[in-house]
C-alpha cells in the first residue's frame, strides 16, 4: 500500500516491537542522510533549549536571551523544510490512498504521474524561492545581529529540490520510469516560459488534473502548492508570493509550540507510559461495567493531544489494546471500532496542535480556545466511553474488583506522568510561561522522566531516532502549511471570503440555520480534506462569516475543530479510517462498519456543541472573571 501520509499510512507498517510508534526504516542510510538526522536533531535540540534558558535568565537576571524568540521561530522554518525533505526521503510525504484500490498494473504508471507532477511544483517552488531570495538579499534585513532574512531563507530552495529529487527516486523502482518523471520538470519551465498560456480554459484543465492527481496519490503539499502558483501565474503576479507566504511560518510566535510538543509526547509515547496510564485507569475504572472500554478512550485521548493528533496513537497503542480487548469479550468489530476512534479524540484537548494552528490562523487567544475546548472535549470522550459501558454490560464483560492498595499504587508508579498535564497548564494558564515555553519544559520533563526516572529510554540508542521522526511529522504537515498560506493569500486578494459572505447573507439569515449549514460544510471539508489544510484554507473563509452572524470566535473555532475531528472518521479521506485499516489489516468497508456507530454519537455531541455554546464559552467567561 502506498504511503499515505501521517494519519494514514505515514509509516510503513507498524512495529513489531511493543511501544514503538515506527517500523525502522528500510531506506539506506547515507552519509547524505545521517548529516540530515543529525542537522535535525541539532535545530530540535536548539529549539528545546533555548526557551528553557529564556526563562531562567527572566527568572535570575530579570532578562532573557536577546533575540531568542526570532531564532527559534526560524528554526521552526528550517525544521518545516529539512523534516519535509526527509518525509520525502522515507517516502511519507501526507498523501490519500485511493490509488491502493487500483489493479496492480496501474500501480507503476500512477506513482510515474504523481511522482513527476509532485516533483515539478516543488521544482516550481524552487524556482520561486531563488527569486524570493534574490530580492531579499538587497534588502539587508536581520534574523538577529549576524544572521540576514535571506540566509535562513536559504532552507526553502533546498528543501523544495530534496523533495522533488525523492518524489522522482520514489516515482519508479526503475530507472526508466525516474527517468519519465523527470519530465515533470518542465512543467515551470513551460509556464512561465510561455506567459500566452494564461487563460480560464488552461487553469480550469490544469486544475482538474491536479485534482486528479490528488485523488491518485498526488503529495497534498503539490496539490495546494501547485494550485496557488497556477492562481498567481494567471493573475500575473510573480510565483515567488507563495513560498514568501510560506517564509510566515517563522512570523507565528505560536508556531515552534507545535515541534515541541510533539517531541515531547513521541517520548512519552516510545516510553512506558501508556503502560503506567493505563495501570492507573484499570485500578479506578476497571471494576464499572465496560471498564476496560473506558480505559482504552481515556488512554487514547490522552495521548492524541501530545501526538500531533495524527493517528499516531493508533499504531502505537491499538495492536496492544485490541487484543485485550478481545479477550475480555469485546467483538472483534467492536474493538476496531473503539481503538480507531479513540485514537481520533482528544483533539480539543492541550496542548493539541490543530487547536493552536486554529489560534494563529484566526489571531485569537490559544489559552480562550484551549479552555472553550474542555467541556466540548471531554463530551466528545465521554459519549465513546459510554457506548462502552453499553458494550460492556450487553457483553458481560469481566470486571476488576476495585483495590484501594492498587489503585494508589498506580497512582504512585505513574506521578510523573498525572503531574505533567499540571505543569503545562499551571505554567500557561498562571502566565509563568508562554506556549512555546511550556512545550519547551515538556520536552525536558518528559525526557528526564523517560531517560533517567524511569529509565524507559536509553539518551544513545532512543532520542536521536525519537527526534528525527517527530521532526519528519512535523515538517510534513507544516509544509502543507506554508503553501497553504500562499493560497490562502491568493484567495484574500481576490476577495474570495467576502463574496462568501456577501452570498451568504443573501441566502441566510438565521443564525441557526447559518450554523446548521456550516456543520454540513464542515462534515464535507473533513471528509475531503485533512485537518492542517482545512485551517489555512478554510478557516479565512468562514471566520467573517461567523462574525456577521454573531457567532463567539472561540465557539466558532470548537465548531470547526470538533467537525474536523469527525473528519477523520468520515470517508473519503476518513484519514484515521486508512491507519486502522493498515494497522488491523482489515478492509475500509469494514473499518467504516466498525465505526459508524461511534460516529453517529460523535455526529450528536458535534450539534450539542454548536448549539449549546454555553458548553464553550462557560469556562471562557469564567476565565474572563
Amino acid at each position: 500500500m502506498k504511503s499515505s501520509g501521517y494519519a494514514t499510512s505515514f509509516v510503513k507498517k507498524p512495529s513489531p516491537r511493543a511501544g514503538s510508534l515506527f517500523m525502522e526504516k528500510t531506506e539506506q542510510h547515507s552519509g547524505a542522510n545521517k548529516v540530515e538526522n543529525i542537522l535535525l536533531i541539532v535545530l530540535l535540540a536548539a529549539m528545546s533549549l533555548l526557551p528553557l534558558i529564556e526563562i531562567a535568565g527572566r527568572t535570575m537576571v530579570g532578562q532573557g536571551i536577546p533575540g531568542s524568540i526570532p531564532l527559534v521561530e526560524h528554526l521552526t522554518l528550517w525544521i518545516a523544510f529539512l523534516g519535509a525533505a526527509v518525509a520525502a526521503r522515507s517516502d511519507r510525504l501526507l498523501a490519500l490512498s485511493t490509488a491502493s484500490f487500483l489493479p496492480e498494473r496501474w500501480g507503476r504508471p500512477v506513482r510515474i504521474l504523481t511522482g513527476g507532477l509532485g516533483a515539478g511544483v516543488a521544482a516550481w517552488l524552487l524556482w520561486a524561492s531563488l527569486d524570493l531570495i534574490g530580492a531579499e538579499r538587497g534588502a539587508d534585513t536581520l534574523v538577529i545581529k549576524g544572521i540576514p532574512v535571506w540566509v535562513a531563507m536559504c532552507i526553502m530552495p533546498v528543501g523544495f529540490g530534496l523533495i522533488a529529487a525523492r518524489l522522482i527516486w520514489h516515482a519508479s523502482g526503475t530507472w526508466s520510469g525516474r527517468l519519465l518523471a523527470t519530465v515533470g520538470l518542465a512543467m515551470p519551465v513551460l509556464l512561465e516560459g510561455v506567459p500566452s498560456l494564461q487563460g480560464t480554459e488552461v487553469i480550469l484543465i490544469c486544475t482538474l488534473a491536479i485534482g486528479a492527481a490528488t485523488l491518485l496519490g498526488l503529495p497534498i503539499f503539490a496539490a495546494i502548492g501547485g494550485l496557488a502558483l497556477l492562481l498567481f501565474w494567471n493573475a500575473g503576479i510573480p510565483a515567488a508570493s507563495v513560498p514568501l507566504e510560506a517564509y510566515r511560518l517563522a512570523a507565528f510566535p505560536m508556531l515552534p509550540a507545535i515541534p515541541l510538543f510533539t517531541l515531547g509526547g513521541y517520548i512519552l509515547s516510545e516510553g512506558g507510559s501508556s503502560q503506567r496510564l493505563m495501570r492507573v485507569l484499570t485500578a479506578l475504572v476497571g471494576w464499572m461495567p465496560g471498564g476496560l472500554a473506558i480505559v482504552t478512550t481515556f488512554l487514547l485521548a490522552f495521548f492524541t493531544p501530545f501526538t500531533g493528533a495524527s493517528g499516531v496513537t493508533i499504531l502505537s497503542l491499538g495492536g496492544i489494546l485490541r487484543p485485550v480487548l478481545v479477550k475480555d469479550q469485546y467483538p472483534e468489530k467492536f474493538s476496531i471500532g473503539l481503538v480507531t476512534v479513540a485514537g481520533s479524540i482528544g483533539l480539543l484537548l492541550p496542548p493539541s496542535l490543530p487547536v493552536i494552528l486554529y489560534a494563529v490562523t484566526s489571531n485569537i487567544s490559544v489559552v480562550e480556545l484551549f479552555v472553550g475546548g474542555l467541556l466540548p472535549g471531554f463530551l466528545l470522550i465521554f459519549l465513546v466511553a459510554g457506548w462502552g459501558v453499553r458494550q460492556g454490560l450487553r457483553n458481560r464483560t469481566p470486571r476488576r474488583p476495585f483495590l484501594a492498595g492498587e489503585a494508589l499504587a498506580a497512582l504512585w508508579e505513574a506521578k510523573w506522568e498525572l503531574l505533567l498535564p499540571v505543569v503545562v497548564l499551571v505554567g500557561i494558564f498562571g502566565g509563568f510561561t508562554t506556549l512555546v515555553e511550556a512545550a519547551a519544559i515538556t520536552v525536558l520533563y518528559a525526557f528526564i522522566v523517560e531517560c533517567f526516572v524511569y529509565k524507559d529510554l536509553k539518551v544513545g540508542r532512543d532520542i536521536g531516532r525519537i527526534t528525527v521522526e517527530s521532526a519528519t511529522l512535523v515538517g510534513g504537515f507544516l509544509i502543507i502549511l506554508g503553501v497553504a498560506l500562499g493560497l490562502t493569500n491568493y484567495l484574500v486578494d481576490a476577495q474570495i471570503p467576502m463574496h462568501a459572505l456577501a452570498w451568504v447573507q443573501t441566502h441566510i439569515e438565521s443564525p441557526l440555520v447559518f450554523l446548521l449549514a456550516l456543520n454540513l460544510f464542515l462534515l464535507i471539508v473533513g471528509a475531503l480534506m485533512d485537518i492542517y489544510s482545512a485551517i489555512f484554507v478554510v478557516v479565512p473563509l468562514i471566520a467573517p462569516i461567523g462574525i456577521a452572524f454573531g457567532i463567539d470566535p472561540v465557539h466558532l473555532g470548537i465548531i470547526f475543530l470538533a467537525n474536523l475531528e469527525l473528519g477523520y472518521l468520515t470517508p473519503p479521506v476518513g484519514l484515521n479510517l486508512f491507519l486502522a485499516s493498515y494497522r488491523f489489516n482489515a478492509p475500509l468497508t469494514t473499518l467504516f462498519r466498525a465505526v459508524l456507530p461511534f460516529w453517529l454519537l460523535l455526529l450528536l455531541g458535534v450539534f450539542l456543541i454548536t448549539y449549546l455554546p454555553i458548553m464553550t464559552l462557560a469556562l471562557v467567561n469564567l476565565l474572563a472573571r
